[in-house]
């Protein structure tokens, strides 16, 4: 009788997980097309023009005075204790621990540092010109603002553009920027649309930003998401740094150290007729040595003609307890000379 085991919903999870390839064959980084760089310059053009109403004190700052004389957060006071939960998914600490979490996750199933790369990227482009841009107009707050119907420009606040919003913008959409499908990216569009939308309003009903804050913080966000297809290099080449740092490490860590070189050869002395020692070299397996400097012949060699090995007639070296042979003969000669002759 067959039995199959009951597995729990988690169980499945973790199962299809462990089914996919550890590195996908093609991870799809988006490019630079010209609709991109179309939808930058029109975002671009789009966030300076919001600056200039609100510098200029137009129509876009009496709306924010209007906003915030109706006081939502008293017209519908019942949705308080849930928007003071909601407007936490833009604060920079909790979301990117989460996403992080993510892409971490991400990173270690796939093999590839890119995804918590592209998020510290997107993060550090968010910290400098969105801080820039609040320190350099220094917008007060409706809380902090001193006379009606002005633009609060200029009196050393930092709300403007609102960093709520473009925090969300950025790290929630990084998700959508990083999908491996097209289907997954759909997705996750529209849910970081929504849930960066619901964040800006969110400050606006707490009363902690301009309507006009939030616009820009929506425009900033999106500059920065658009923009990131030209870190693409710099991210691949910082993913390759790393990885060389990593196996550096690893091998000092090892403590492998680097292949000794060739022990020069070794000579040995061989007899010479004259009495004289002859260095050989011992094994001619190993690597010839590195060429005299000099041309002149080896200092160990008598002067004069030299006979090869072959022709060289034994003798018994000086200082031998060997007794003298004096019937022995050379090498080359025939064998058949050294043995007397027997009749039959």
């Amino acid at each position: 009788m067959r039995t199959e085991q009951n597995l729990t919903r988690l169980d499945r999870v973790f199962a299809r997980l462990d089914r996919e390839p550890e590195r996908p064959a093609h991870i799809d980084v988006p490019k630079m097309s010209r609709h991109r760089v179309a939808l930058v310059l029109a975002t671009l053009a789009f966030y300076l023009a919001i600056v200039w109403l609100v510098v200029i004190t137009s129509w876009l700052v009496r709306l924010d005075w209007l906003v915030m004389f109706f006081r939502p957060y008293q017209q519908w006071s019942g949705i308080h204790w849930f928007v003071d939960y909601y407007v936490v998914l833009g604060q920079r600490g909790p979301t990117a621990v989460m996403v992080a979490a993510w892409l971490g996750w991400r990173s270690w199933r796939q093999h590839t540092l890119r995804p918590m790369l592209t998020l510290g990227a997107s993060l550090l482009l968010l910290n400098i010109t969105v801080g820039a841009a609040k320190l350099g107009m220094g917008r007060l707050g409706p809380h902090y603002a001193t006379t009606i119907g002005s633009n609060e420009m200029g009196l050393g606040g930092d709300i403007f553009p609102s960093g709520h919003t473009a925090n969300a913008v950025v790290t929630w959409g990084i998700l959508a920027y990083l999908a491996s499908t097209p289907r997954a990216r759909r997705w996750l569009s529209a849910l970081s649309a929504v849930t960066s939308l619901g964040v800006g309003l969110a400050t606006v009903y707490l009363g902690t930003h301009w309507l006009s804050d939030v616009v820009l913080g929506w425009a900033a966000g999106l500059l920065i998401l658009l923009a990131l297809p030209w870190c693409e290099p710099l991210i691949a080449r910082a993913e390759v740094a790393i990885f060389d740092l990593r196996d550096r490490w690893r091998d000092r860590r090892a403590g492998t150290a680097p292949a000794p070189a060739p022990a020069a050869p070794v000579a040995v002395p061989v007899p010479f007729a004259s009495g004289a020692p002859v260095q050989e070299e011992a094994s001619t397996a190993r690597e010839p040595a590195a060429p005299a400097r000099s041309p002149r012949a080896p200092v160990y060699l008598a002067p004069g003609p030299h006979t090869t090995r072959s022709e060289r007639t034994p003798v018994t070296p000086v200082g031998s307890r060997r007794p003298p042979h004096a019937d022995r003969l050379p090498r080359g000669a025939a064998a058949s000379a050294a043995r007397p002759l027997t009749g039959g």
